[in-house]
C-alpha cells in the first residue's frame, strides 16, 4: 500500500517533469537549458510547473481505469506537493 502511493507520487513527479519539458520544448523558441534560465529569470517556473502538471490529470485518470487507487493517491499527492512549491517559487 505504502510502496503503491510512492510509486504513484514518483510517477507524478515525472510526468509533471515531462509536461514542462515539453511545454519548453514546442511553445518556446529556447531550448531546455536557456528556456530553463529565462523562465526562472521572468518568475514563470511556478506556472510552468503547473502547466507540465496537466499530464498529471491523464496519469490519474489511466491509473483508476486500471483499479490502481492507491497509485492514483500517490499522483494526487504529487500536485498536492507540486502546488504548495509554486507558492513557494
Amino acid at each position: 500500500m505504502t510502496k503503491e502511493i510512492l510509486i504513484g507520487f514518483l510517477i507524478g513527479i515525472f510526468t509533471a517533469l515531462l509536461g514542462s519539458y515539453l511545454f519548453i520544448t514546442f511553445f518556446t523558441t529556447f531550448d531546455i537549458s536557456q528556456g530553463f534560465q529565462m523562465i526562472r529569470e521572468y518568475g514563470y517556473l511556478g506556472k510552468i510547473i503547473t502547466i507540465g502538471t496537466l499530464l498529471d490529470l491523464a496519469v490519474f485518470a489511466i491509473l483508476l481505469k486500471r483499479n490502481k487507487e492507491y497509485m492514483a493517491r500517490g499522483v494526487i499527492l504529487a500536485v498536492i506537493v507540486l502546488a504548495i512549491s509554486t507558492l513557494v517559487i
